[in-house]
């Protein structure tokens, strides 16, 4: 099959309440910025797929409105998925790996603070037996982080550690959320929000839209001069009944690690999907992380996290930073579902 590469990446800053501006708004400037920085046209795209959720918007087919922002007249070929924009992107590389297209433009987005994100996420879960209960998501993870402290995988100064490290990187990332110098100590002093998570290790409610621009490497170069490689694509998806797997590893994360290949060459550096910050040390371990390893340099999900788009995020920010030239091999990941149920691990390297 063929390779795939990414062309070029673009987000709108990260805010906790875009107000008066709708999805479409948000869309269209993005989608206009991406195609004008990659000196195209929305008709050379011969692919656009989607990944937004019908929830946030709480109306059925509510994603179809926002096409509007690619224009779907003349007619164009057009798929959605109701996940997180880095499945919108496993479709559309799909597409480009089998020939249907050589190029795709992907985009993600979710506008959660008209409403109560932790009850609509509930909906995640299985319909029969836990969706009735509505264990919210900041609930269910703290069943999760509570297992992992009594069973000794992590404590609440690593969980600390991550907080601070997520903050600090991501002061240097432009239009984010959350930044600053946060000390362990700090941190621990905070009261907790849903025992025994604190409010910092929890990923903070965000409004926003990012895109993507892939094509096959030949047509990558002609609209890019550092096009990035994706080597290794894979998603793995567990049981929706918590109580059916351990919560204290995420065995599809590593599944999948393992079938992208993240370990046949050394990783630089690593951009995961982790809505709480016990989630990151849990993706670390089963990608076999180690401490040479760079961790969400960007700042990760606790710095920003737009629903539906964070983990397409994480591969957009690994593409530019290889792009930047500070890194040539990096590892992408996304999450979806209830206390890292679905997951997808991305390869990405610079061309050679």
């Amino acid at each position: 099959m063929r390779d795939v590469a990414i062309v070029n990446y673009k987000q709108t800053p990260a805010t906790r309440d875009s107000l008066a501006t709708n999805e479409l708004q948000m869309l269209q400037s993005v989608i206009q910025g991406v195609i004008k920085e990659s000196g195209v046209e929305l008709s050379d795209m011969d692919f656009v797929c989607s990944g937004s959720c019908d929830y946030l918007a709480g109306a059925a087919f509510a994603f179809v409105e926002a096409i509007e922002a690619v224009g779907p007249f003349p007619p164009i070929k057009e798929s959605h998925v109701e996940m997180d924009g880095a499945w919108a992107l496993y479709e559309a590389v799909l597409k480009i790996r089998t020939g249907e297209a050589d190029s795709a433009l992907i985009y993600g987005f979710g506008k959660s603070s008209p409403g109560d994100l932790r009850s609509v996420l509930s909906l995640q879960l299985d319909p029969y037996y836990l969706a009735p209960l509505w264990l919210d998501t900041i609930s269910a993870a703290a069943l999760q982080a509570a297992q992992c402290l009594d069973k000794g995988v992590l404590s609440e100064a690593d969980m600390a550690a991550v907080v601070s490290r997520s903050r600090a990187n991501a002061k240097s990332v432009a239009g984010t959320q959350l930044s600053g110098d946060y000390s362990i100590e700090e941190l621990l002093a905070e009261p907790t929000f849903v025992s025994p998570l604190r409010m910092h290790d929890c990923a903070p409610i965000t409004d926003g839209a990012s895109v993507m621009i892939i094509a096959t490497p030949e047509k990558a170069r002609q609209w890019c001069d550092t096009p990035v490689v994706i080597s290794g694509l894979d998603n793995r998806i567990e049981s929706s009944m918590p109580t059916l797997r351990d919560l204290t590893v995420s065995r599809s994360t590593e599944t999948a690690g393992k079938a992208a290949g993240v370990g046949s060459k050394p990783v630089e550096f690593a951009e995961l999907h982790a809505p709480f910050s016990h989630q990151e040390i849990l993706l670390q371990k089963a990608l076999g992380l180690d401490a040479s390893v760079d961790i969400n340099p960007s700042g990760g999900a606790l710095a920003a996290n737009t629903m539906m788009a964070a983990g397409l995020d994480r591969i957009g920010h690994a593409a530019k930073m290889i792009q930047s030239g500070r890194y040539t091999r990096g590892v992408a990941h996304a999450t979806s579902g209830s206390c890292l149920q679905h997951n997808l691990v991305a390869v990405l390297e610079a061309v050679s």
